[in-house]
């Protein structure tokens, strides 16, 4: 073992949640910026890696720090207080570079060979793209949206495929595809989920992966990594990592909540009314029980996937059922909150009103869908399985 790998192995859990608290007011100073931008800004792309907090999805061989993906979503929790878009970017590349531990040998060789810090965006929206088998891979074409991250990024991950057994991801390098500005939205503004479009691109064998087969059938992450989270199927953790950073959103919120009110804004001191303290006190119940659901749930895979357990339909059903639960509390909470805050909460400048918009705008993605989650977990519960 070198003397740098020896020294990235001493960051700790508390030691990552240090670095991320200490960017939090960074980060919340930028946070206009980005929703200007369009963006994560560059100065906080550059603090991120400097941090070493990306590394933790990174696989130990290729410069990892030693730590397991649930310490990034503890991350994602802090760095949400201070800026939504940012950690929900941070939570996509870290995952990412965990996702890519999965993907045959070759291809994590060729993406890490430029370094440890090596960020990755998504698109797995597999309807608007075509992969048609040549001879030692794909030739791939298509259009896809909500790229978060896409603009500090070397690679893109893509979806094609018209059904889970014939679905792949495909990772390409920025010189094969091209970004559309498109980001015009209401909330997460920052993340900069542009389209990526790809013309007609060859994409090796090697770097394709099926993702209903990765930690399944496909071992090959367990294989090469033996940690705890390679023995968990891949679908399992996604909701997880976007989850994590809308429980910091929604902290930031009541956070910004009892700072405006100890202050005296809004309409009413805490210590004069009680129907403020109400709310306050049930909205950061729910943004805790959110983390507490998340931690415990987290926990409960990484502690069976160590022991080599399995995980059943039902099972994966309850994971993203709490997952998407965790999402929609974060959403009432935020609410309450907002509703009481008083007109100068809809200012530009307010962070309660960016970071409502971002608690909401997460809450629309697909995979954090409660309506969906919950009644597959029903529809599993009373044994309607086909």
């Amino acid at each position: 073992m070198t003397a740098a790998t020896s020294a990235r192995r001493e960051v700790g859990p508390h030691d990552a949640l240090r670095r991320a608290s200490a960017l939090v007011p960074i980060l919340r100073e930028r946070s206009a910026q980005a929703e200007q931008l369009r963006r994560v800004p560059s100065d906080s792309v550059r603090d991120l890696l400097a941090s070493g907090l990306i590394r933790i999805g990174t696989p130990d061989r290729f410069g990892g720090v030693g730590l397991d993906i649930d310490t990034a979503f503890a991350v994602s929790w802090e760095l949400g207080r201070g800026c939504g878009s940012t950690a929900w970017c941070y939570a996509v590349w870290t995952t990412h570079n965990w996702w890519l531990g999965h993907f045959p040998e070759q291809c994590q060789e060729e993406y890490f060979a430029d370094g440890s810090d090596t960020l990755s965006s998504s698109a797995l929206n597999p309807a608007n793209g075509t992969a048609e088998r040549v001879s030692g891979g794909f030739r791939v074409s298509g259009r896809w949206t909500f790229s978060s991250g896409v603009d500090a990024a070397d690679w893109v991950m893509v979806a094609c495929g018209a059904a889970p057994d014939d679905r792949l991801w495909l990772l390409l390098p920025r010189v094969d595809y091209e970004v559309v500005d498109t980001w015009f939205a209401s909330g997460l503004r920052g993340t900069g989920s542009n389209d990526v479009v790809v013309r007609d691109v060859f994409v090796p064998e090697h770097r394709t992966i099926n993702p209903y087969r990765v930690g399944d059938s496909d071992r090959t992450g367990w294989e090469l990594h033996k940690r705890a989270s390679y023995g968990v199927p891949l679908r399992v953790f996604t909701e997880w990592a976007l989850a994590a950073p809308v429980i910091g959103m929604a902290q930031g919120v009541v956070d910004e909540f009892t700072s405006r009110a100890q202050r005296g804004a809004g309409r009413g001191r805490a210590a004069d009314s009680a129907a403020l303290r109400l709310r306050l006190a049930k909205a950061s119940a729910e943004v805790d029980t959110a983390r507490t659901l998340h931690r415990a749930d987290v926990r409960e895979i990484l502690d069976r996937a160590g022991q080599g357990g399995s995980f059943s339909p039902l099972e994966r059903a309850r994971y993203v059922r709490d997952a998407s639960f965790t999402v929609n509390l974060c959403v009432r909470a935020v609410n309450r909150l907002y509703e009481s805050s008083g007109a100068r909460a809809m200012m530009d400048a307010e962070p309660i009103q960016r970071l409502h918009r971002d608690v909401h705008a997460a809450s629309h993605h697909q995979a954090l869908n409660w309506d969906f989650a919950a009644e597959q977990f029903g529809r599993l519960t009373l044994g309607h399985d086909s």
